[in-house]
């Protein structure tokens, strides 16, 4: 090769590496899982955080949380976390709905997205497991109602909520993302860890 096309062969070479590493780079900046909440009609459906033991106790009121297993500073922390996760993914306002049970309102509140809606469809069941098809179906066709091509919706649920949604299991703090297509089992994805 003589010299005068050896010098645009290097400069086209190194280009190119630049080109990838800048690439390489924009992928690992897009890898985490909670920037596909940025694109329109996805839904984070996410375990509550952290809230040590399980079920209720007999006392258990649905509005008072005096009488109900609750986060702990653990959860609050992990809750918190997420929120701020999920700022630095891109997602800086959400549509949030969530549980009724005051650990479901409480992780919801602690994402500092936006306002929370109760969403009954998300409560536990699993101590009145002849609601469970009943409150499947109603967050299916919620699912299936809203807009392909709205912005991101965060669901603030239990763990055989999540498992009765989508066939998976999430951790607390943790879930799957869907994406909206209308029917009432939208595909998952992505998958969410905590952290």
């Amino acid at each position: 090769m003589q010299l005068g096309n050896l010098v645009p062969a290097i400069v086209a070479g190194v280009l190119s590496a630049q080109l990838a590493l800048f690439s390489g780079k924009a992928r690992a900046a897009d890898s985490d899982p909670l920037a596909e909440l940025k694109r329109p009609g996805r839904v984070l459906v996410l375990e509550h955080a952290h809230a040590p033991g399980t079920g209720d106790p007999a006392r258990f009121k649905l509005h008072d949380c005096r009488t109900q297993r609750n986060l702990d500073a653990a959860g609050r922390k992990q809750a918190a976390r997420l929120g701020e996760r999920l700022r630095a993914a891109g997602v800086a306002h959400a549509k949030i709905y969530s549980s009724q049970w005051c650990r479901c309102l409480e992780t919801a509140k602690l994402l500092k997205l936006g306002p929370v809606s109760e969403l009954p469809a998300l409560n536990e069941f699993p101590d009145r497991p002849q609601d469970r098809e009943r409150d499947v179906d109603a967050l299916r066709n919620f699912l299936a109602a809203l807009p392909r091509d709205g912005g991101p919706v965060i669901m603030v649920t239990h763990p055989e909520t999540v498992s009765a949604l989508t066939g998976g299991y999430a951790a607390t703090a943790a879930g799957v993302i869907l994406k909206l297509d209308g029917s009432r089992v939208p595909r998952v994805v992505a998958e969410i860890k905590a952290k």
